[in-house]
């Protein structure tokens, strides 16, 4: 049987015959559009919006298309917000944070782009805190042992959703950006173990000292490198030997392997010339090997697997030397504690860790520096009368001294 539409007293508004249902009928963009209400006064609710939005310039049609659908174009085809481009090597972390976590969860609570809500990102931070991510190393009899997610980690991934929601706001498929005003909170309660690994992010001289030695020797020279440059373990993998200049013991620091791709340093502060010591370059210039060989290779003369050298030799070793909370990460922490030992400033630093800026070196490794504020012993030298007392200043002061000659 044919659907008739049967008018009502508002012009625009139609009964759906047979049925209750009603239909808005209006016009954008040279064209007749239809849009399904279930009452009469929600019909002319809508169509009082409808008219609104499309007078203002802010209506968006409603797309049939689904998060994956729109999603997995939008991966292969995003070129960025900013002049700066977009790198490959965030791609491959947004394909991840996108294909991994975003798409099986809203392929489950929505029907299209246009039905996310602020809510169901909300939910969606709520899901990823909850899942828990199984740490391959560290077993309990046969089960791995889950760990929840750090707060960075789930950022991550919703600075991917946040980006792609933006553009479809941009394509004229949503009104506006669900995700723009959700925040990134874990309410959870850390347990006493993970409260220490937060606490505990360098290593101090006897800990670095007893991992080495209890390191296989075949990979100190790995980690010896790591703790005194401070490379991340991408720019570590893709290091080769025309990256080492001897004469001026500098390592330069081009290219990082991230996620199967060989790319430029994370930021443009990354492309960065590292000190060496003495004793690193000699070391390095006894296991020396053609120009464009990779320093450091896996066990089968390829590309070192992160995932393979951290359950097989840094896990192992770190728990032989009682420091199991140990990753790959923490010698890069490490390194900033001793260049902070050794006097240098926050704008060395950052330059030798390859940082976006001194300020965020700062904000990631204050509590490796000491308060800095010392002791009061050296304020009686002042020469205060009593506390609270105000100095004299200008010509109160030179009267002062007058009276006191």
């Amino acid at each position: 049987m044919a659907v008739k539409l049967e008018k009502t007293r508002t012009p625009g508004v139609y009964r759906r015959r047979p049925g209750t249902t009603y239909v808005v009928v209006y016009r954008f963009r040279g064209k007749q559009r239809k849009r399904a209400a279930r009452t009469y006064d929600e019909a002319r609710a809508l169509k009082a919006a409808l008219a609104t939005d499309v007078r203002r310039g802010e209506h968006r049609q409603a797309t049939a298309l689904t998060f994956e659908q729109y999603a997995r174009e939008w991966i292969e085809n995003y070129a960025g917000r900013t002049t700066r481009g977009f790198r490959e090597s965030t791609r491959a972390g947004y394909r991840f944070s996108i294909e991994q976590r975003a798409v099986p969860f809203f392929a489950k609570r929505s029907g299209t782009l246009a039905d996310i809500e602020p809510q169901d990102v909300r939910a969606f931070v709520a899901h990823l805190f909850e899942l828990r991510i199984l740490d391959r190393a560290v077993k309990i009899g046969k089960e791995p042992v889950g760990r929840t997610p750090a707060v960075s980690t789930v950022r991550g991934h919703i600075a991917a959703l946040r980006a792609l929601l933006a553009t479809a706001v941009e394509d004229g498929l949503i009104r506006s950006n669900p995700a723009a005003g959700v925040r990134v909170t874990y309410m959870g309660t850390p347990s006493v173990e993970q409260d220490a690994r937060e606490k505990r992010r360098a290593l101090d001289t006897d800990e670095l000292s007893r991992f080495l030695g209890a390191c296989d020797p075949d990979w100190r020279a790995l980690f010896e490198l790591l703790a005194m440059t401070g490379l991340r373990v991408g720019e570590l993998t893709e290091l080769r030997w025309r990256d080492v200049d001897f004469g001026a013991k500098r390592l330069r620091v081009r290219r990082q392997f991230y996620r199967g791709v060989v790319t430029p340093p994370k930021s443009r502060e990354g492309t960065r010339d590292i000190p060496l010591s003495t004793a690193t370059c000699q070391q390095l210039w006894r296991r020396r090997g053609a120009d464009d060989e990779l320093i450091f290779t896996g066990p089968r003369g390829k590309r070192l697997d992160r995932d393979w050298c951290w359950k097989n030799v840094l896990k192992p070793a770190a728990k032989v030397a009682g420091v199991p909370w140990v990753g790959f990460h923490t010698f890069r922490h490490t390194c900033a504690s001793i260049l902070f030992a050794q006097g240098r400033n926050a704008k060395q630093v950052q330059m030798w860790l390859g940082h976006s800026d001194p300020g965020f070196t700062l904000r990631t490794y204050v509590h490796l520096l000491d308060d800095g504020l010392g002791g009061a012993d050296d304020l009686d030298l002042a020469g205060w009368a009593t506390p609270g007392a105000t100095q004299p200043t200008g010509t109160q002061a030179k009267n002062a001294k007058a009276k006191a000659a």
